[in-house]
Order: structure tokens, then sequence, then C-alpha cells
């Protein structure tokens, strides 16, 4: 689909879940994309880590794909990039703390030579085919958290990527009231906007009441070993425990590289410059238990990170009885069990585990239902568009819209092509817009032969037949539940196997194959309740 004299918006990604951002807006024959993000494998696609969203539309369309403009550098917005970016062959632009950040995931790709990365270092328009983009600063919960206002022959459009209101960002310098409603004063069209908070009747908070939640809370701690985890990325967060370091008298520590890297790309950009001299992990542990604060990466119960290696005593970062971890950061949806995991561990030792629902230590970087009103006023766009998040929260937010005096709200989900201008706002047409997932080296479909088989042997197991030339079976089985069964199943299983064989046309391969695979999984069936998959090698050629 080429688009015409029109404005065209499509989402690729990241409308009916929160995560793997890809948005495409098409005016006179291009196209223009905003993010290329991914999100993190659950439990339905088994040995993944990594879940993208499938470009098949726009690689068909890549000679008219004009760029990829990058709001902020979290990894459902950029985290893709290094997997896609060198097949879609267009210039990325994104501010320099993003630039930095995705430049090193280039560099470790070994694509930085071969892909354009330009800097935008100031709040100018700059020009891309029929599309003028500007940033806008707002605050998030990472440096340089960016709306964008794109300018098209039909209209602007505001597209909020990730954003909240903080009176007290300690990071950054987001645009005001009075910005946001002169930006308003010159007309908006469609207001693309993040619906992740919208059930959320307060507002987000604020990264100063954070600053005074924490350094209570560390405070209060007097003769402890303090640890806090927080997101990396959170450039605000470790300017804010740095202060705190400072103000109890404590040194500061960091474990976890991607704390590391925040910090060097930070210091790069420009943030983080009064940061606290760092100590290492050896002269953390010999200090004072209450003269050392420590920021520890793990707080999504990731396994391989530094807090469950904490947890589990693998870690030359040792808490003991008394001790405090502070999970300064919101439990993501789906990540409940392995944070649950951490925190009983360190419960178990007898570490006090203090979370942001029991004191002010974590504040959201997306927008509650205050925040999203003030913005429908300070813009009085014509058109509301609900991005990022699942379909309750983006057809929420059409109808907190609506009551709030907007004329129209468009509810989109992925794949939904939706035109803008001019005439009518609405669907007219849909996409393919499925899933990819990076299945070790290689990029699948989500959806195909590999992970369905996948699921099914999670489920019910697998049991191999071989048979020789002289007619021979053998039998093994993996993942059913017979330990003490297992050499009955397997003989009963032979048994029945051979039988079956017996019975068989010995001319037709494909029957005799399957002869042995029904009878080999009625025999599971019988024994365990499972019904496995079964992989029958016919050794008689």
């Amino acid at each position: 689909m080429i688009p015409g004299n029109e404005l065209v918006f499509c989402a690729l990604g990241g409308s009916g879940e929160i995560g793997m951002n890809v948005n495409l807006y098409g005016c006179q024959g291009k196209w223009l994309m905003v993010d290329l993000g991914m999100t993190f494998g659950m439990n339905e696609y088994p040995g993944v880590d990594l879940v993208f969203a499938d470009l098949e539309f726009i690689e068909n369309e890549r000679e008219n794909l004009l760029g990829i403009v990058l709001t902020h550098a979290h990894e459902d917005h950029i985290g893709a990039v290094p997997y896609f970016a060198q097949d879609l062959g267009v210039p990325l632009y994104a501010t320099p703390f993003t630039a930095k950040l995705v430049a090193a995931k280039l560099e470790e790709a070994g694509i930085l030579d071969d892909i354009e990365l330009i800097v935008i270092d100031d709040l100018e328009s700059f020009h891309i085919g029929p599309f003028g983009v500007r940033y806008v600063p707002l605050a998030h919960s990472i440096a340089e958290g960016n709306a964008l206002l794109i300018e098209t022959p039909y209209g602007r459009i505001f597209h909020t990527g990730d954003w909240k209101l903080d009176d007290e960002p300690q990071i950054g310098t987001p645009a005001t009231a009075d910005e946001l409603t002169a930006i308003g004063d010159e007309g908006v069209l469609a207001l693309v906007c993040d619906s992740t908070n919208v059930f959320n009747e307060n507002a987000s908070g604020s990264e100063g009441e954070v600053y005074r939640g924490l350094l209570k809370e560390v405070r209060r701690h007097k003769g402890r070993r303090v640890l806090v985890t927080t997101f990396a990325s959170n450039v605000a967060r470790l300017q804010t425990l740095g202060d705190v370091a400072r103000k109890t008298g404590r040194k500061l520590c960091v474990a976890g590289r991607s704390l590391d890297r925040i910090i060097r790309t930070g210091q790069a950009c420009g943030y983080l410059k009064d940061l606290p001299e760092l100590v290492d992990v050896d002269e953390a542990m010999d200090l004072p238990r209450d003269e050392v604060l420590i920021i520890a990466t793990g707080g999504q119960g990731e396994p391989r990170a530094a807090l469950a290696r904490i947890a589990e005593g693998t870690h030359p970062i040792k808490l003991e009885k008394g001790d405090v971890v502070l999970f300064s950061s919101r439990q993501i949806p789906g990540n409940e069990i392995p944070i649950g995991r951490i925190q009983n561990r360190l419960a178990e030792a007898g570490v006090l585990i203090v979370t942001d629902r029991q004191s002010m230590i974590h504040v959201s970087g997306h927008p509650g239902r205050p925040e999203l009103e003030a913005l429908y006023g300070w813009l009085r766009p014509r058109i509301l568009v609900p991005v990022h998040g699942e379909i309750r929260h983006m057809q929420e937010q059409a109808r907190l819209g609506l009551s709030c005096g907007i004329p129209k709200a468009l509810f989109q989900k992925n794949g939904d092509l939706v035109r803008l201008a001019p005439d009518h706002p609405g669907k007219f047409g849909e996409v393919r817009a499925g899933r990819l997932v990076l299945d070790g080296d290689i990029i699948a479909p989500a959806d195909g032969e590999a992970m369905a088989m996948r699921r099914r042997i999670a489920y019910n197991g697998v049991v191999s037949v071989a048979v020789d030339r002289k007619g021979h079976v053998e039998i093994g089985a993996l993942g059913l539940p017979l330990d003490e069964d297992y050499a009955q199943f397997v003989d009963e299983a032979r048994r029945d196997v051979v039988e079956a064989l017996g019975k068989a046309k010995k001319a037709d391969r494909d029957a005799r194959v399957e002869a042995a695979r029904l009878a080999a999984r009625r025999a599971a069936l019988r024994w365990s309740g499972k019904k496995p998959q079964v992989q029958v090698l016919l050794l008689e050629d």
C-alpha cells in the first residue's frame, strides 16, 4: 500500500501490547517510521528471549521508507534496531543520549559502519521528505525522553512517545505547560498518545518525591548495608541515588554491566557529572555496613542479573540478616513470579525488602488520567489515536479523550491502516502485523511450526521410536512423569510398537511410521495421561 495524497497511520507493534513499539506515518507516497522496539519473551515462547514486530509490510515498501526517528532509548523503542536497520537501509534519527546507546548496539552487531545514524542535538525542526519533525522534550524514566511534532501537508501530529508530567524531573528540562499550549494554539490534527497508565486515577508523581523518599528510607536504616535495585536506564534515578549516597555519608557502588554502560553514556552526554566517585565491589565489601549504598540490576527477576546472583549467594556482593533491599522500580506485568522468587530468597536470608507499596521510592514514567487530561487541554487535538497499551488501555483512553471534548478518537490495533486526513478519519484497511522471535541465532515467525512444536513438547514431552533393519525397536522418552515406572513403560511401549508394525504393510513406509507413532503415543497416554510428540525413525532401508 503506497499512501497517496493523504496522511496515514499504521502501528506494526505497540498497539495491542505494552512494548515492541513500531509506528508508521504515510504521506504522498512515502513512509516514516517512529521507533523500532522489541519486547521480551514470555511463557508462550519457550526458549526465546526477544520478540519483534513482523516488518514484512514495510520491508516490501522499503523503497518508499525514508527514515526511522527514535523517541528515546528504552528497549521497547530501540531494541530491534540492530536486527532490522541494515535490511531496512534507511537513516536513523536520534538525540545524543539515544544515539550513543544505539551506536553501541550497532557496533556490537558489527554493522555500525553500514548504518547512517543522524544525531539531532537541538530542538529545531528537520525534514524527511514530506515530513517536518521536531523533538519536544517530555519527562520520562530515561534521559532525553521526547515527543515528536510531525508537520505534514495535512496537519500536525503530536506523537508523545513515552511521557509523564514532572515538576521536579532531576534530569533534563521537559516542555512547560505554556510551551505545549503554544503548540496547541498553532493547531494539532492528531495526538498519538501513550495509554499505559490510563486506569491510574492519580498522576504518576515526581522524581523529586522519589529523591525525598529514598533519602528518608536510606537514613532510617543506619548500621545496615542498603542495596537499591532500579532500571539501569533511569538516569534521573541514578542521579538521585548519587545524591542520597552523598547526603547519608555512604560510598556508591554499582553492580551490573548495563549500569556501567548507562553511566558512561550519561556522562558522555553531560549527565551524572556530579555523581560521587564509585567504589568497586571489593572495596564496598570492606567498608562498614552503613558506609556503602549499592545499586544493582535485576529488579525484574532476571536470572543472570546481579540481584538474582546476590540473592543466591553467588555474587561478590554479600547481604546478611538485617541488610536492606529497596525495589525502586515497578513490577512489569509477567515478571511477578521471578521477582517473587528473588524476594523470597532474600527474605529467607533475613534481608528486609521495601517496595514502592510501602514507601515513596518509585514513580512511573507514564501518565495517569490527570496528566492525560492536562495534555488534552493544552494541545486540543482534533483526533486522538491511543497507542502503547493493551486493547483495554487504548479503548479506555479513547473514552477518556471523548469525555474531555476531543472531537474524534480512533481506536486501532497493530496492522490497522488509519487515514487521518483528508476527509473523514478512520480505518480503511489492514496489513500483516505478526510477531517474530529471536530463537537462538535465527529470527523466525512466532507462529511457526518450530515454536508450536516446542510448546507441545513443553506441555506433553516427547517420545522417540527407532526401528532398525531387523525390526528391533528402541524407545526413549523425555518430559513424561514416569520416573519410577519408566522401565515398565518402555517395555510395554516397545511391545505395542512391534505389534503395530507387524500389522502394517511392510511396503508402505508412511503407514509403518504412523502405526509406530500411534502405538507409542497410546502407550504414553495410558501410562502418564500425557499426549507426547512422537518421533519415529525407520532405519530399515
